[in-house]
């Protein structure tokens, strides 16, 4: 297994963990120097809030735990294709690399609707997609099938 593919079954881990309480399972964690500084994973629900996003929360962790908002040394691994508010965000901590699992046709904003890493912005990110794209998708096709089975049931 490669350093990259260890990163990401982390962040598969926080997924899982985000099932469990009901999020969209999405996990990420945040790497500087062959170290995880930030982990996060979906909390819209448990917060109630738009922006809790695993990219979020684990940018934020890595923020406090570096103690600058500059995360040019970092690596970013999320098991989902990030989505423009994340993107965004990871532009704006300028974060050198950003590896992701399962693509994301509806909301992906690195490839999968647009890719907002091609624009003219400064500090763009490296984009690699596919790292355990196959237990990536699993995490979220096993979700979303329960929850198809629930509201079924509830009719």
């Amino acid at each position: 297994m490669t350093q990259q593919e260890c990163y990401m079954m982390e962040a598969l881990e926080l997924a899982r963990e985000a099932a469990a309480e009901g999020e969209v399972p999405v996990g990420c964690v945040i790497v500087q120097d062959g170290r995880v500084v930030g982990r996060g994973r979906n909390r819209r629900e448990e917060k109630q809030s738009t922006a809790s996003h695993a990219e979020m929360e684990a940018i934020a962790q890595a923020n406090a735990a570096l103690g600058t908002w500059r995360l040019d040394a970092c690596e970013l691994y999320v098991t989902l294709e990030p989505c423009p508010m994340c993107a965004g965000a990871i532009l704006n901590a300028r974060i050198r690399r950003v590896w992701y699992g399962a693509r994301d046709e509806v909301m992906g904003a690195c490839g999968g609707v647009l890719n907002l890493f091609m624009e003219d912005f400064p500090n763009r990110p490296a984009v690699v997609g596919g790292v355990l794209a196959a237990p990536c998708r699993e995490v979220l096709a096993e979700f979303f099938g329960q929850l198809r089975q629930q509201k079924d049931q509830n009719f």
